[in-house]
């Protein structure tokens, strides 16, 4: 072989190793940290282990309810966990409005990821989405809505574009993170789009489109919440009664 074509050949494997090493993938080893920080101080729930399609195993905190009114399967955003700010909050709060939620880690990046690597982790945040909802249908939940907050909120809309007939009484995105609904298929159940008076510019902006996808989906509605910013920071207990008074009569 031609000295020259050997050397184009040698370029192209160190080009695909080069890309190979730089492909994104879920940062499993912070997860496991968030994890052994999280279970053990749980006062609400308990630690539920969940597989996947692909048999990966994942973080999930159950509380079940004794006369569940319906389970809420909560998502949360960027790099976080499951029991982090306003979902955490959440996942007790609706718990005590009588409602079974499980909280779910969503796959995570390294700390300096940015918004914009995440999507290259969403085909596995569809499949974490899918096993939790067969997770609560195994456990007796039939009527499931998803609340799901900002990047949560992205990774639930690629999950319901990829699967539009997901038996769901409601889906709530609470202030997604890129302001867009769009591609959202037309559901079988309302879609409640929840943001905040000083949410992130982007989210703001965006809120007439949304408004416009959500008036073909029939019993739909956005809700803006008055004086809260992109993590409902100290509107926690006001989102609850909100999201009770959403979800109630689509969950009975």
């Amino acid at each position: 072989m031609h000295m020259t074509a050997i050397k184009r050949i040698l370029v192209a494997v160190v080009v695909m190793g080069a890309a190979a090493c730089t492909t994104i993938t879920p940062d499993y080893a912070r997860e496991q940290r968030w994890s052994d920080e999280v279970v053990p101080g749980l006062v609400v729930g308990q630690a539920v282990s969940i597989e996947t399609v692909s048999k990966r195993r994942f973080l999930g905190i159950l509380a079940p309810s004794p006369k569940s009114r319906g389970a809420i399967l909560l998502m949360h955003g960027s790099g976080v966990h499951p029991d982090f700010a306003i979902v955490g909050q959440l996942r007790s709060l609706l718990n005590d409005a009588g409602f079974t939620t499980l909280s779910i880690q969503m796959p995570v990046l390294a700390a300096d990821a940015s918004a914009d690597d995440y999507p290259a982790v969403f085909g596995e945040a569809d499949e974490r989405i899918g096993a939790a909802i067969e997770y609560l249908r195994a456990h007796n939940q039939p009527r499931i809505a998803i609340v799901s907050h900002s990047m949560g909120a992205r990774m639930a809309l690629d999950y319901l574009k990829r699967n539009p007939a997901a038996p769901l009484a409601a889906w709530v995105p609470l202030a997604i993170v890129d302001g867009e609904l769009s591609g959202l298929p037309r559901t079988g159940f309302p879609v409640f789009d929840v943001y905040a008076q000083k949410d992130f510019a982007v989210v703001l902006a965006k809120k007439n489109e949304r408004a416009a996808i959500l008036r073909n989906l029939p019993g739909s509605k956005q809700v803006m919440v008055f004086g809260a910013d992109h993590f409902f920071a100290g509107r926690e207990k006001e989102v609850a009664l909100l999201l009770g008074e959403l979800l109630a009569p689509t969950l009975n």
